[in-house]
């Protein structure tokens, strides 16, 4: 098929974003080309809210044919965790046919250049982001997030980690120059003299193993940073959110097409029910790239068999914070009410330990009491929650039954200072909705004693579960604190305190553990969201992910340079 689409053409066009992007991370200040508003969409060629919902209930019950090689049956069965049958249909692939597709387009996609793959790559993006509304819904229907959150989360800002993953790509193809002319003098002979050729050559075919919760977000970095830098991308979707990758997948290979690039570059593998296919791909030799996010179970699995891939993770940790004294604390309240309950605390920055000294906190209002400020933050959260409509537009639905037995068991660790309640969600009687439950656990009754609250507080316990848990001092709390992030990871830390001896302590234990740390936060930015271009998510230097979204070492090791030399 013919280019419709030259890398002239989409350099005019990307360029500009692109050049944009690079001076966004070299300053890191506020910059998103991908409007949040969902009314933002609806002209020049993108979906409105009307169109985009549309176009995903046209998607329902039918077959996604992307039309890629080795299609040797067709699976399904999503079920929304609001309560539909999604019914579409994605091919599974035969491997021994689909792998040495994908690598038969390798040779022109490397050969194109880092310019060329990062403009293509940017027009994918765009198309993506046309299609936001659509994409929304698929999210929200796979993943559980309310809406709102879905069409942010799932949309314009799963759209920015890609493309800062493209940018840092790109600078890191071009930090070497394409060609030199080497000259070495030899006093009165004549110089030595070489020409010197550069080439960024991709690893291989890279296998993005995508997450339930946050499909694109989570899996964009990956997915683009891998193309960019000339490989071939197998994704394999998590079964129970699969179509919002597939639909990412279907556009990457439409405008592989029209830049007269094979669509076999970016494929899908969708598994039948049990198949566990991502165990059986991370070990084949083709495979040179592995991208998860998910269980720290699986992601030791994949560090330690994967041998042949290089492997990022982002698995998981328990998040803390230090809550020892403050000068806004209906703000500091209200912030943290807000943290724990988005999206049922399904987040890998959520919040899980509050460490609170027994004997209170300082505050601009007076001292406060261990039980007090417990008694308050409980509240606070009722109170945000407490309108149901609200409190689904925060919500959003339990992703799966694993989340709700996490729970429901956690009201028998200690006593309770806030109870889950239901929640009923009109549009989606079969949802399963809940508010987030508060334990109190004392951080001096260590497990070595009988007791079993360590053993609770320091084992992750992802979902809409939170631990209060009383410290003999903000000594005690730090020491807690480096303690957790040293042997679970964390990929958020956060503290709310006055002193500035307190505040270092903090600091210091969050660069000696390599923690990302966000200090008191009482407005409207939150521990457990952060921005790309600006914000790093995870550090990659504790044990709850081995990378960062997205720095310099997340793109560099998916390519190598490979040099030429030539006498001049």
């Amino acid at each position: 098929m013919a280019a419709e689409l030259t890398a002239h053409q989409l350099i005019a066009q990307h360029r500009p974003t692109l050049d944009q992007a690079l001076e966004a991370i070299r300053t890191r200040a506020y910059w998103s080309p991908h409007p949040e508003h969902p009314k933002a969409y609806g002209e020049h060629g993108s979906l409105g809210m009307a169109e985009g919902k549309a176009a995903f209930d046209a998607l329902l019950g039918t077959r996604l044919d992307l039309g890629q090689p080795g299609t040797d049956d067709w699976v399904g069965g999503e079920v929304s965790p609001y309560g539909i049958e999604l019914g579409v249909g994605y091919p599974h692939a035969d491997v021994d046919v689909l792998l040495p597709a994908m690598r038969a387009g390798m040779r022109a996609w490397r050969d194109a250049g880092a310019e060329t793959r990062a403009v293509v790559c940017l027009e994918i993006l765009k198309r993506i982001s046309d299609r936001t509304h659509e994409f929304a819904h698929a999210v929200m229907h796979t993943s559980g997030q309310a809406f709102m959150m879905a069409f942010q989360a799932g949309g314009p800002h799963a759209q920015d980690r890609g493309l800062e993953a493209v940018a840092y790509a790109y600078v890191e193809q071009v930090r070497t120059p394409d060609t030199a002319e080497w000259t070495k003098p030899q006093g009165k002979r004549d110089p030595l003299a070489l020409t010197k050729q550069f080439t960024p050559v991709p690893r291989g075919i890279a296998l993005l193993i995508g997450c339930n919760t946050f499909p694109t977000w989570n899996g964009y970095p990956g997915l683009f940073a891998s193309l960019a830098t000339g490989n071939a991308v197998l994704v394999k979707p998590h079964p129970r959110a699969v179509l919002p990758l597939a639909l990412t997948v279907a556009v990457a290979r439409e405008v592989l097409t029209e830049a007269g690039f094979d669509p076999n570059l970016v494929a899908l593998a969708a598994e039948r029910p049990g198949e566990g296919i991502a165990k059986t791909l991370a070990v084949r030799p083709e495979i040179r790239i592995i991208d998860y996010t998910g269980s720290t179970e699986f992601g030791d699995w994949l560090e330690t068999n994967a041998r042949q891939a290089q492997v990022y993770t982002e698995k998981a940790g328990v998040n803390t914070v230090l809550v020892e004294s403050t000068d806004d604390y209906k703000g500091m309240l209200s912030n943290l009410a807000f943290s724990l309950s988005l999206y049922s605390g399904q987040m890998c920055t959520t919040p899980q330990n509050l460490l609170i000294p027994r004997d209170g906190i300082r505050t601009e209002e007076g001292p406060k009491s261990y039980d007090e400020v417990v008694a308050d933050l409980a509240r606070s959260v009722d109170g945000l929650l407490g309108d149901d409509a609200r409190a689904n537009a925060l919500l959003g639905a339990i992703v799966n039954p694993d989340v709700k037995a996490r729970l429901e068991a956690a009201s028998g660790l200690g006593e309770v200072a806030l109870a889950s309640r239901e929640v009923a969600n009109p549009e989606f009687p079969g949802a399963v909705v809940r508010t987030p439950v508060i334990v109190k656990l004392d951080g001096a009754r260590k497990y070595w004693d009988g007791a079993e609250d360590e053993a609770a507080y320091l084992s992750e316990c992802f979902g809409p579960v939170s631990f209060a848990v009383a410290v003999d001092s903000a000594a005690d709390g730090v020491d807690l604190l480096r303690r957790s992030i040293r042997d679970k990871g964390a990929m958020t830390v956060g503290a709310y305190t006055t002193s500035d001896e307190v505040e270092q302590a903090v600091q210091e234990v969050c660069f000696e553990e390599c923690a990302q740390l966000s200090l008191n936060l009482t407005g409207g930015v939150y521990v457990n969201q952060t921005a790309a271009f600006s914000d790093f998510h995870g550090s990659g230097g504790n044990a709850a992910a081995n990378s960062a979204l997205c720095d310099g070492a997340f793109v560099a090791n998916r390519f190598r340079i490979v040099e030429v030399r030539r006498e001049a």
